[in-house]
């Protein structure tokens, strides 16, 4: 695949572009100082940004830049655009949540602006509901109409059940749900999309270390490992107990040894038996202990990175790692992404990333 070109030019231009309410806004172009967009699994990405509050006045004088509220006021649709300025790409749509003024004797007057996604709404009132007979798809469905999002649903219609929603939001009930079931939820412009994590690959993308890839952090850790899960219920239609056990379905991007086969190596195979995790069919019991016993095993390699700025190194990207070593090349699955940008450093992306998988040593 390779590493490709972040620009068709010879410098990569890549100041952020902003447009407000539909519309790009010069002052506001020229004013931004520094941009952090973060997004992780579960949804909900926030935006900051911050401006220089100050600027020439036609009379000849200065005088506050974003006071009157014309432009930047709470509620205002931002939407933010990152990479090559001359074909830049969405990272982020959002409404503004909060506005935030700094002063101090370095410096003229500061405006920070912060935005959250469509999910905001989702998170802000609690219900108290019961949703019977409904699959997890349909439920996304409901929630996706209810917030005006058009819904992109893949799989998850295997297990239909009565489901209460407790005094929870919207966004936190389907979080629960679908961490349950090893599935993932996040906004894509006004779209809500829901999948198991083994269907998402929003993106695939080569990182270099000392090219595109500034700095690295990873480590591979059997702590959390286990050889087998094992979750058990109560089948009350039947009045008899259920089991049921995962040890390998489903482990995401890359290739090499597991944490499981790790363990099997140095004779530390175990059991993890999960209780917290109710099962009412033997059918339920093998779903929960096969997402359990993934979302353990694809925490075994983890690192932590910097590369130059990329819009397409996103929550759901699968990332190929090269030139780091033997052991950690591999292909990893994106958890978490901040997107920043500022004056000093330019546009840089730091990510978070997983695999199941450690390569031999060499």
């Amino acid at each position: 695949m390779g590493e490709e070109s972040l620009s068709r030019l010879g410098l990569y231009n890549a100041r952020p572009t902003l447009r407000v309410a539909g519309r790009e806004d010069a002052t506001a172009q020229s004013l931004l100082q520094a941009m952090t967009m973060k997004e992780q699994e579960g949804g909900l990405s926030s935006l900051a940004l911050t401006f220089l509050n100050w600027k020439s006045q036609e009379n000849g004088s200065a005088g506050p830049a974003f006071e009157d509220e014309a432009l930047f006021a709470l509620g205002t649709e931002i939407a933010l655009y990152a990479g090559e300025i001359i074909g830049p790409t969405e990272i982020f749509r959002g409404r503004i949540s909060a506005l935030e003024v700094q002063f101090d004797p370095d410096g003229p007057p500061r405006l920070t602006l912060h935005a959250e996604d469509a999910l905001a709404a989702a998170r802000l009132a609690r219900r108290i509901e019961v949703h019977e007979d409904q699959s997890l798809a349909d439920l996304a469905r409901d929630i996706a109409g209810r917030h005006g999002l058009t819904p992109v649903i893949a799989g998850l219609t295997d297990i239909t059940d009565t489901w209460v929603q407790a005094n929870e939001s919207d966004l936190g009930f389907l979080r629960r749900l679908l961490e349950r079931q090893g599935a993932d939820v996040q906004i894509v412009a006004g779209e809500l999309h829901v999948s198991p994590r083994a269907d998402v690959r929003r993106n695939e993308l080569e990182l270099v270390m000392s090219g595109q890839l500034k700095k690295l952090r990873a480590v591979a850790d059997l702590s959390q490992q286990t050889t087998q899960v094992r979750v058990t219920g109560f089948d009350p239609a039947s009045g008899r107990a259920v089991s049921g056990t995962g040890s390998g379905a489903a482990l995401g991007p890359g290739s090499g040894r597991t944490g499981a086969q790790a363990m099997g190596s140095a004779q530390l195979e175990r059991e993890e038996r999960v209780s917290h995790r109710l099962a009412l069919t033997e059918g339920e019991a093998r779903a929960l202990a096969e997402a359990e016993f993934a979302a353990r095993a694809r925490t075994f390699v983890r690192i932590e990175g910097v590369a130059e700025g990329n819009p397409a190194l996103r929550v759901g990207s699968n990332v190929r790692v090269r030139n780091v070593s033997a052991r950690f090349d591999n292909t990893y699955y994106v958890t978490a992404c901040t997107h920043r940008f500022d004056e000093t450093r330019g546009y840089e992306t730091a990510f978070s990333a997983e695999s199941a998988y450690l390569g031999n040593a060499s």
